[in-house]
């Protein structure tokens, strides 16, 4: 039929070539549709990285791992703190602000413009207005679904001051994504719905027994930033507690941060140089391998969502005293896989400590059950539910 159509208008004539250029092109458009239905999800990661390796920044590294590893998705990483260049900058205030965020927003632009979906990791405070807002705002304009996975505990407080800047940009996001129902309750406040995924605990690498140790020479750590908000100064007044009654007990502190001079202070005031160590900021092997060391850990914060660290401790089979904020009490139950106190209480923290070495009974099924209940955070539970929220929301701007 096309061979008749083609003599019938005679050899080269316009009408013919036209009909069957428009053929073509029709053909060459979709094969391409086809190659890119069936190539990878682009996805732009944006968040911090280690080093510091806060919470936030270790959850973006193991993600950006475990993507990475899977066909699923071609992930291409922004990073909110990369080194500055040149190193000198980091010594001048506004001249670094400028070094790190006119950079950051050129380099958003040329992923953003790549991208099939874009998933953001946001907190409170400066970092917000920042780094989140922006990229939340730059993903609109290039009509790029963005996933906000928003964590901190301090989101309430946040979220009461500064909701007139807040609220938005929050409602330009396709999907807010918080690890706990703590911070669910807190944006529903709001009207903002909120989907639940949880953080992600590798156990390949924090694992561990529960050990002898315990009844005889306890060995304690702490595992959070020496920041104010985590008041480590807490932790080291119920060590000395504990001390006088368990004279081999010794207490490891590893982290670093603004709080280090008045903490080692702290310790020489109370005499506990010789008990106390600051092995300072350590990366996920080194964690890993004091965790296999330790017997309990303490976590002293004030305000808290989702802490990486209570959940890394209780993967290694050590016992957690924590206290009971924000959305601690969502992730553990009181009594059968954690011991929680009341904030800026040492007497209550040192009194739970010694409870658990003289009840060995108890000791094991409260390490029995966080294994169990650190199961669900593993990254073959966790990261079907972001691969099936990816796809959801390309497919949502199609």
């Amino acid at each position: 039929m096309a061979a008749t159509l083609w003599h019938r208008n005679a050899p080269g004539s316009i009408p013919s070539l036209l009909f069957y250029r428009f053929i073509s092109r029709c053909y060459v458009r979709a094969s391409s549709a086809t190659k890119r239905s069936r190539a990878p999800l682009t996805l732009a990661l944006v968040g911090p990285i280690p080093p510091p390796a806060g919470g936030m920044a270790m959850q973006t590294a193991q993600l950006l791992r475990l993507l990475t590893e899977t066909d699923q998705i071609n992930v291409k990483l922004v990073a909110v703190n990369p080194p500055y260049r040149p190193q000198w900058v980091a010594n001048i205030p506004v001249l670094r602000a400028l070094c790190r965020l006119l950079p950051y927003f050129w380099q958003l632009h040329k992923v953003f413009k790549h991208s099939d979906v874009v998933h953001l990791m946001a907190n409170s405070g400066w970092a917000w207005h920042l780094f989140a807002a922006p990229a939340i705002w730059l993903a609109a304009w290039h009509k790029v679904p963005v996933i906000v996975n928003y964590r901190g505990g301090l989101a309430a407080e946040f979220l009461s001051k500064q909701q007139r800047w807040l609220l938005p940009s929050l409602r330009k996001a396709s999907v807010i994504v918080t690890p706990s129902a703590f911070l669910q309750q807190v944006f529903a406040h709001y009207q903002l719905n909120c989907q639940i995924i949880p953080n992600i605990v590798d156990t390949r690498i924090f694992k561990g027994e529960l050990k002898p140790s315990l009844t005889a020479a306890p060995h304690l750590v702490v595992t959070r930033n020496l920041e104010a908000i985590y008041d480590i100064a807490t932790a080291i007044r119920a060590f000395a507690i504990i001390n006088k009654q368990l004279p081999s007990s010794r207490l490891s502190i590893a982290g670093s941060g603004p709080e280090l001079a008045a903490l080692q202070q702290l310790v020489i005031k109370l005499q506990l140089s010789n008990k106390v160590s600051f092995p300072g900021k350590l990366d996920r092997q080194q964690m890993a391998a004091l965790y296999a060391e330790a017997d309990i850990m303490l976590n002293p914060s004030t305000a808290d969502n989702m802490p990486n660290s209570i959940l890394e401790a209780m993967a290694a089979s050590v016992l957690v005293v924590s206290t009971d904020v924000g959305g601690i009490p969502f992730m553990v139950d009181d009594g059968k896989d954690t011991i929680l106190v009341p904030v800026a209480m040492p007497e209550q923290m040192a009194s739970a400590v010694l409870s658990l070495i003289a009840e060995p009974d108890l000791a094991a099924t409260l390490v029995a059950n966080a294994r169990l209940k650190v199961n669900q955070y593993q990254p073959a539970q966790v990261l079907p539910d972001w691969l099936r929220l990816y796809q959801q929301c390309e497919q949502a701007n199609a």
